[in-house]
């Protein structure tokens, strides 16, 4: 039996790792609070007045595009989605179309919209849209292509058969984690075109500004060693002052 959840404010991990942006940036960016209590009063409480519920779409979250979208007391269907447990789809994958006209093409992934468990394969399930019409123009007409559900609309393509193929995560001897087609047991590398953001195409073609950005050496430095002291022995270690004076004797009452 499936079950279907409604689309609420979950932000996919793949949209905010192709963003390059802070997570509670992109939050900022999408949500809408009609209230909020104001901060440092501790007699009102935590509350604000929020919209819970957006509309995914093609646009990201983080985009004017999406919030036109959801501008408030916007009617519109609601949308269910089927719960992916673990992710096996990304950018750069032969998948295999299983619906539709273009059923049994095979094709690569160029676009991932994990919020609503789609996928764009490139040149594939196209359809043709007119943009820019107006009174004295007729517009143009162009072909773009429409999204394909993860969960019945195509498969993963198995490197050694290449036929369609389920597939699984699953753990090497190494430690490192894998897809493996379930059909002849073949390891499916995630491609390097997942790594692709705004940015750059790869972290390995990234060069870093040393003016503006965090270098990789500054990312992770360890400036605390905990230690069994409270702080002003610490401090006291620290500028080599001994204290051979013995505390007088306290007690709790």
């Amino acid at each position: 039996m499936k079950i279907f959840t409604y689309l609420g404010k979950k932000i996919g991990d793949l949209t905010i790792k192709y963003s390059n942006l802070p997570e509670s940036y992109i939050k900022r960016s999408y949500e809408q609070v009609y209230w909020r209590n104001p901060k440092g009063y501790p007699q009102y409480p935590a509350v604000q007045v929020a919209r819970k519920k957006y509309r995914f779409t093609t646009h990201r979250p983080w985009t004017a595009q999406f919030r036109r979208v959801n501008e408030p007391n916007t009617l519109r269907k609601k949308v269910f989605l089927e719960p992916v447990g673990e992710w096996k789809f990304f950018k750069g994958d032969r998948v295999e179309i299983m619906v539709g006209r273009d059923k049994g093409k095979q094709g690569l992934v160029n676009q991932v919209i994990q919020e609503r468990n789609w996928v764009f394969v490139e040149g594939l399930n196209t359809h043709l849209r007119t943009v820019g019409k107006e009174k004295n123009f007729p517009g143009v007409t162009i072909q773009s292509e429409a999204p394909l559900l993860v969960t019945t609309g195509v498969k993963l393509v198995d490197p050694e058969t290449l036929k369609p193929t389920e597939v699984e995560w699953r753990y090497t001897e190494e430690g490192d984690k894998v897809r493996v087609s379930l059909s002849s047991g073949r390891i499916i590398p995630v491609p390097k075109a997942a790594e692709e953001t705004y940015d750059y195409k790869s972290k390995a073609l990234y060069i870093e500004n040393t003016e503006k950005d965090t270098t990789a050496a500054d990312v992770v430095k360890i400036t605390f060693q905990p230690k069994l002291a409270t702080f002003e022995m610490d401090i006291m270690e620290s500028m080599g002052i001994k204290e051979d004076r013995v505390p007088a004797k306290s007690f709790w009452y």
